[in-house]
């Protein structure tokens, strides 16, 4: 059995026989991770949305509440106002896994992994179902300025709109840059998209 096997059934037990505190699962999880190329230790560090959804217990319509607005006072529109780059570039994004991950050049910019959540298009065949379908997603909705500004702000920070969503916080937390978040919201919008057809 692999030390993190072991590492993860002791956790289980631990927590399960309320034996184990926030301390006691922070300090073992210290000592089983190594810190490699970008994947360091500092991501072991929750923030206060992230030790609230940590928990397992379900939140109070006052925590709830609180992830809410934290997370809205996160959220940066374009400066420029221009919600929508390049489809083509979004559906490269969208479609790749990459980024982050200590085997991953952090010089090269990280993918969002869209597809393992999502339907993007009718063509696809293989995509994941954790996450709404999002195919035709601009011509069901339209362009209007109050859909561009939700739609990007669920880009950027997805628990503004619904505490402990698995969705990535890809603005909040850097994963994607302003530009790539503009191209995947071109994907989602624009009327050649493959996600419009």
């Amino acid at each position: 059995m692999t030390k993190t096997r072991v590492l993860s059934i002791a956790l289980c037990l631990a927590c399960a026989a309320g034996a184990a505190s926030a301390a006691d699962v922070k300090s073992v999880l210290l000592s089983s991770f190594t810190p490699k190329g970008q994947a360091t230790l500092d991501r072991l560090d929750q923030d206060a949305t992230q030790k609230a959804c940590s928990t397992g217990a379900p939140l109070s319509g006052e925590a709830a509440a609180k992830i809410i607005a934290d997370n809205t006072a996160t959220i940066r529109y374009p400066a420029d106002g221009q919600y929508l780059g390049d489809w083509k570039n979004g559906d490269k994004i969208a479609q790749t896994g990459t980024g982050l991950q200590s085997s991953d050049d952090p010089a090269k910019p990280s993918g969002g992994n869209c597809y393992a959540c999502h339907q993007l298009a009718e063509a696809e065949i293989a995509y994941g179902t954790i996450g709404p379908s999002l195919k035709q997603y601009g011509k069901l909705r339209g362009n209007s300025e109050s859909m561009l500004k939700y739609t990007w702000a669920k880009i950027y920070n997805a628990q503004a709109f619904m505490p402990c969503s698995t969705m990535p916080r890809f603005g909040h937390k850097n994963i994607l840059t302003e530009q790539q978040i503009r191209d995947v919201m071109a994907l989602l919008f624009d009327p050649a998209s493959p996600v419009n057809q």
